[in-house]
């Protein structure tokens, strides 16, 4: 497994998100702990499960001080497109070249499946979770929130 582990930096970065602007790893973090989720294609049965789930608790984020985002190859439009069929309350980041993904290690699954992995990271910008799961869903967001519930209490 490349990319940042758990108690290493997380690596800086710059991407488009669903409204065409670009964002910094520096403007996310600068509120509190970020959740960033990295998955395969906008509107498919599995990432519309994960989506919708931390759509779910995404006051349960907000309360622990988190941020959510969503990271895949998708187009910015249809990252909009896919957030407003869903009611996403979140950012959606568009990574077509998959560098965020190679960036963080999120490695393709059975070598043609985009990767699903999920990283907690601190407002200093420490990685404290990490989480990958082709199928699981929901367990990204279950784990995601109990780590930031952990940051909170600490």
């Amino acid at each position: 497994m490349s990319g940042p582990q758990v108690g290493q930096t997380c690596p800086s970065f710059s991407a488009t998100d669903m409204d065409g602007k670009t964002v910094t790893s520096i403007e996310l973090l600068a509120g509190g702990p970020l959740v960033l989720y990295f998955y395969p294609k906008d509107e498919t049965s599995v990432c519309t499960a994960q989506a919708c789930g931390f759509r779910d608790d995404h006051e349960a984020f907000g309360e622990a001080g988190a941020t959510v985002v969503g990271v895949s190859p998708d187009s910015p439009e249809s990252h909009r497109n896919f957030a407003k069929h869903h009611k996403l309350p979140f950012r959606l980041l568009s990574d077509p070249g998959k560098a965020l993904f190679r960036l963080f290690g999120v490695s393709d699954s059975l070598g043609f499946l985009v990767g699903r992995e999920t990283f907690v990271i601190d407002q200093k910008g420490t990685v404290q979770h990490r989480f990958r799961s082709q199928l699981f869903a929901k367990k990204h967001v279950d784990q995601a929130l109990a780590s930031v519930r952990k940051l909170k209490a600490t």
